[in-house]
């Protein structure tokens, strides 16, 4: 284990002018992602990999797994699988006969009782309109932007559950807001999570927002225009919960607090899941 102090400041020890939460878990130093060596447990620094190298036995050189440490060290892995599986998905859409749009989409409807179909709130997150296929590259376009910058910022786990649980609220905006009979596809629920968590990051860390309040804006006024055909209600959701896991993030960044960071994640989780019981409580109307 290295001898250096450990260094928790919210900045990578290697690159001071990357922010990043995540801590070696050998040494507990703060790094980025492209300090990172995916272990068994967490990700550890280089240092940390390069004493675990030498006191490795000779005569069982790991070269698969350096191979593939060294492939994905500081790749956004979780974005591009993200991207793989709902370009994949898209493509099962255009196949004649299996009707995957009618099986993945969400209603409010499916959230009724003796109809419920509760996966559905997170499936419909990876199918889109086939009909314009502007949809589908829209979408994965921003998720590889902001994909890139959360997933080295916040971690794979950290930010495979801004993805879900930002789209799991999209699909409780539609549910509460719109009317239950309309069906709904798209990740944009999930990709507005993701602006307004890295919104509420970078005021945090005293970056520019300016750009992204403007970006943010146009898309929202664009789901309210009549014939658009957005659903601004999995816009809003997703941006509300996402912005709101970005506050959890930030406040809970230090090692000291992540067990909260995880009790604070599972209750909102729990508070999306009690508001999905909508029409359990009231009338569908």
């Amino acid at each position: 284990m290295s001898d250096a102090a450990p260094d928790r400041t919210g900045t990578c020890y290697r690159h001071p002018d990357r922010p990043s939460y995540v801590l070696c878990q050998r040494c507990g130093r703060t790094i980025c992602g492209e300090c990172q060596t995916p272990a068994p447990v967490g990700v550890i620094c280089p240092e940390c990999m390069r004493e675990q190298r030498a006191s490795a036995p000779r005569t069982k050189p790991a070269v698969l797994t350096r191979a593939r440490a060294a492939a994905g060290r500081g790749a956004p892995v979780v974005t591009y699988t993200l991207i793989g599986i709902t370009l994949a998905v898209f493509l099962l859409q255009l196949v004649p006969g299996l009707a995957l749009t009618d099986r993945l989409l969400y209603a409010g409807v499916y959230s009724i009782p003796g109809n419920l179909e509760p996966w559905r709130m997170l499936t419909s997150v990876f199918v889109h309109s086939t009909g314009l296929i502007f949809h589908v590259l829209l979408n994965m376009y921003t998720l590889w932007i902001f994909g890139q910058l959360l997933e080295g910022l916040l971690g794979r786990w950290r930010f495979l559950a801004l993805y879900l649980i930002s789209g799991l609220g999209g699909s409780i905006g539609v549910l509460w807001l719109s009317d239950p009979r309309v069906g709904v596809v798209g990740a944009s629920g999930a990709i507005f999570g993701l602006m307004g968590a890295f919104l509420v990051i970078q005021r945090r860390l005293g970056g520019q927002t300016t750009q992204l309040f403007v970006l943010l804006g146009i898309n929202l006024v664009i789901g309210f225009i009549p014939g658009f055909n957005v659903a601004w209600q999995a816009h809003l959701g997703g941006l509300v919960v996402g912005a709101l896991l970005g506050f959890i993030f930030v406040e809970t960044r230090q090692r000291s607090r992540q067990a909260l960071q995880v009790w604070l994640l599972a209750a909102v989780v729990v508070v999306l899941l009690l508001l999905g019981l909508r029409f359990f409580v009231f009338p569908v109307f």
